[in-house]
């Protein structure tokens, strides 16, 4: 294949990129990091791998230094970057739900609302979308970019209140601060070039890579469950089942019994297999997706 048609993805460095790679991996491409390399290889001929800051993908697709990449929606907008949103991709390395960029004062500030900051010091890393949020509701504040511990600065005397991202509040509320007001949810979006997008191989490339990796993620949340039924319970059975479609039903060699086969949530099935069993269900097997699209 041409050097030229290949596909340039960006895979972001930092505490997302174990859980991009694996997040592939379920999807069907294997990419491999070689220690310092920001070149990671990638069985497919078809794409060229690089690592960036997820900060500074959406720059960097935009200009069309990589074709596409995966980046939070937090950091286009920080960038005002121009590119493509291809799908939204909900996954992180605590859980998978999508992470708040909060305000946070300390407890006993007398700080409660938007308004209460006005003259006063944020500390961040998220600069210029806070400091357009403010200047829209005509708060006067002085943002300050933080490099990390953004928590502290608060604590020692740095800083009034901070914008901080988080998914469980717990490193907030470690530092004996409070959340006052949500500024925005973010979650990784896979985007593109705008002109990359346009070229027919590399926007199917780009297509394929969105759908493997959305059929991952649901495929997250989903487990199949296969039992044997005799005939007389099968409907009572086939009723305790929720499922994608209805169930895969086929009888039994020479027998009156019958195989059934489903897709259920994860979070029902502890409760699901016992009353299964209850009412007549045997050999209940369950066993992880891959993907589901």
């Amino acid at each position: 294949m041409a050097e030229l048609s290949k596909l340039k993805l960006g895979i972001p460095k930092g505490s997302l990129q174990n859980a991009t790679i694996a997040l592939f991996k379920r999807s069907g491409w294997k990419i491999n990091v070689n220690g310092r390399s920001y070149f990671p290889e990638i069985d497919d001929d078809a794409i060229e791998c690089a690592i960036c800051r997820a900060q500074e993908m959406s720059r960097y697709v935009e200009q069309g230094t990589l074709d596409a990449g995966l980046t939070g929606r937090d950091w286009i907008a920080e960038n005002r970057s121009d590119v493509h949103m291809v799908t939204d991709l909900v996954y992180s390395k605590v859980s998978s739900r999508p992470a708040r960029w909060v305000l946070a004062v300390p407890y006993g500030s007398g700080i409660e609302t938007l308004e209460d900051l006005a003259g006063k010091k944020i500390s961040t890393e998220l600069v210029e979308y806070t400091r357009s949020y403010f200047a829209e509701r005509n708060i006067p504040v002085d943002v300050e970019f933080s490099w990390g511990a953004t928590e502290a600065k608060v604590v020692s005397g740095l800083a009034d209140a901070i914008v901080e991202v988080t998914e469980t509040e717990s490193t907030i509320r470690a530092h004996g601060l409070r959340i006052i007001h949500e500024l925005m949810q973010t979650n990784t979006q896979l985007i593109a070039n705008r002109v990359a997008w346009t070229d027919p191989v590399k926007r199917d490339k780009i297509e394929q890579i969105a759908l493997l990796l959305k059929g991952a993620l649901v495929a997250e949340r989903l487990v199949g469950l296969k039992m044997n039924a005799p005939g007389e319970s099968l409907e009572r059975i086939v009723s305790l089942l929720p499922s994608l479609n209805a169930p895969t039903i086929a009888s039994l060699y020479q027998s009156d019994w019958f195989s059934v086969e489903t897709v259920v949530d994860v979070g029902v099935v502890r409760d699901l297999i016992p009353r299964l069993l209850k009412n007549g269900a045997q050999g209940i097997i369950e066993y992880p997706l891959n993907k589901v699209v």
